[in-house]
This record gives C-alpha cells, sequence and structure tokens, in this order.
C-alpha cells in the first residue's frame, strides 16, 4: 500500500510519500506561490509514483467540507487571495485519478497527534490540537473522530476579551476587530513591537499578552469540549509561553473546572519533525483504502 500526503500551507507545501505502517518513504518541499505553479508541482511529484493507492490533503483555510455542496474541496476567505475558490481536492484528484480526502491543516495534526498517543499507550477519549503560527487554528478529534462533518471549527476567530495595554490595538485580521488570531498569532506581535517574533526577547512583556488570549481559548475549548488533552503547536508557543499560559488559565477558571495533572492536560506537541499532519494525512489516506 501507497500513500500520498499533502500538508498545505501558506509557506510551503509538504509533499509526502508512505506505506500502510505510517512510515515516510520520500518527501518534498514546495513552496506556496500560485495555485498553478504550485499544484503543477504537487502533481508532477506524485505522479512518479504510478501505484499510489489514496493521498490525503491537510490544507489551510477556510474550507468548504460539505460533501453535498458544489464546491466541496474547496479554499474560501482565505486572505491569500490567489487561492480564493480554488478547489484543491478536486485539481489533485483528477490528475493523478486517486482517492483523494481533504480536511484542514489542524484536522490533520490532531489525527496525528492522537496517533501518536496511542502508539505510546495514551489512548484518549478527546483531543484538541490548538496551533499559533501565521495564524491560529484548531482540530477537534473525540472518540477518534473529526468534530465536523459539515464545516470546520474557527477558533481562531472567536472573541477574546482584550488584555489592557491592548485597548488602542485592533489586532491583525482583516475581518474582526479583537478575535482571538488578530490579538495571538505571530503577526500580532510584529504589528505592536515592530520585531518578528522569533527575535522577540522571551523576557518580553508582550508574551503576556498572548497569554492572556490563549488562556481565554483554553479556557473556552476546556467549558464547551472539555478535552482529555489540548496539544499546542505552531512556531509561536515556547515552553515559556506555555508556562504563563497555564498560569493563566488556573486564575481564569478560578476553580470551576479541576486542573489536575495540568501538564499533562496542555502541552506542547510530541510529534518529532513536527509531522503530525503527515501521519494524520496518512491515516485519513488508508482509510480511504480499507473502505
Amino acid at each position: 500500500m501507497l500513500l500520498g500526503s499533502i500538508e498545505a500551507g501558506g509557506t510551503k507545501f509538504i509533499c509526502s510519500v508512505g506505506d500502510e505502517n505510517l512510515t515516510v518513504l520520500d518527501q518534498v518541499r514546495i513552496e506556496t506561490t500560485t495555485p498553478e505553479i504550485t499544484l503543477g508541482k504537487v502533481i508532477e511529484y506524485f505522479s512518479q509514483f504510478a501505484d499510489l493507492d489514496s493521498l490525503s490533503i491537510a490544507s489551510f483555510g477556510p474550507l468548504n467540507l460539505d460533501s453535498a455542496s458544489p464546491a466541496f474541496g474547496s479554499i474560501l476567505n482565505t486572505p491569500k487571495l490567489l487561492w480564493k475558490n480554488v478547489n484543491i481536492m478536486t485539481i489533485i484528484r483528477d490528475a493523478l485519478n486517486v482517492p483523494v480526502f481533504i480536511t484542514t491543516d489542524v484536522n490533520g495534526s490532531a489525527v496525528g497527534e492522537n496517533l501518536f498517543l496511542k502508539q505510546a499507550g495514551i489512548n484518549l477519549h478527546s483531543l484538541v490540537y490548538l496551533t499559533v503560527g501565521t495564524g491560529i487554528g484548531a482540530g477537534i478529534i473525540v472518540n477518534d473522530q473529526i468534530l465536523g462533518s459539515n464545516g470546520h471549527p474557527e477558533v481562531g476567530h472567536i472573541r477574546v476579551i482584550k488584555h489592557p495595554d491592548d485597548a488602542d490595538f485592533h489586532g491583525t485580521c482583516p475581518f474582526h476587530d479583537g478575535c482571538l488570531e488578530g490579538m495571538a498569532a505571530g503577526p500580532s506581535l510584529k504589528a505592536r513591537t515592530n520585531i518578528p517574533g522569533e527575535c522577540l526577547a522571551l523576557d518580553d512583556p508582550i508574551w503576556d499578552r498572548l497569554a492572556y488570549y490563549l488562556a481565554q481559548a483554553v479556557g473556552s475549548l476546556n467549558l464547551i469540549i472539555h478535552p482529555a488533552r489540548i496539544v499546542f503547536g505552531g512556531s509561536v508557543v515556547n515552553p515559556q509561553l506555555l508556562s504563563k499560559i497555564k498560569k493563566d488559565y488556573v486564575q481564569l477558571m478560578n476553580g470551576y473546572v479541576a486542573t489536575d495533572h495540568l501538564d499533562d492536560f496542555l502541552i506542547r506537541s510530541c510529534v518529532p519533525n513536527n509531522g503530525s499532519a503527515t501521519i494524520g494525512n496518512f491515516a485519513l489516506a488508508r482509510k480511504l483504502v480499507r473502505v
């Protein structure tokens, strides 16, 4: 069995081929430019593998995941305007003539994180993968199933209470004033400080503001879903920030929801080489073959 994985991101596409044991056999990075150029290179790469059985795409969004819609598999109102309304699933499926599954990038990572933990002997009834990078999104797994059958959660665009030091900061989201993504994603750091997040000192007070917002997100997710674990991914959440999030979360909940074993409840991604979406894609592609 030969399986394909496409991790379709705003800056790069990671294309991988693996076996039924979810082991990567080959992988390539393709820069995200125009749909024509990028998808052309993706199709060229997978066309090398004549015995490819199926493929799964974990893509940036928002996506149309309503299987009854004529636009199923299309990218919707993305800030990457060249990609708006591009039906990435149909283009790939028709070019390669194999079954294709599509979901969001965070859903793919959530599936991968859940599988990785299972392989380590940790069986969870539910898990949230919350990524904080250029944007913010969440993939939610309940009883080994992706939450959302005709759409997907948009956790990055929930409203948050502004930090007192952000009273005059409207955020970086082009759609909403004061949503989680606009206030806490990577671009918001540079918008406030003129310094990229990776160059900011870890003791910069700006990290306190990010923790304030992300603790609100954790609190909302826990009150609504009560997951067994929340896994942080993305380039923004470092160990120091995660410690601040935990502290603010405890204060925010004020004892209402038990916070025992907080270090097990809120963790960073455990999958090596940022490979959770690839593992998740292989697993989702494997299901297409086994059905």
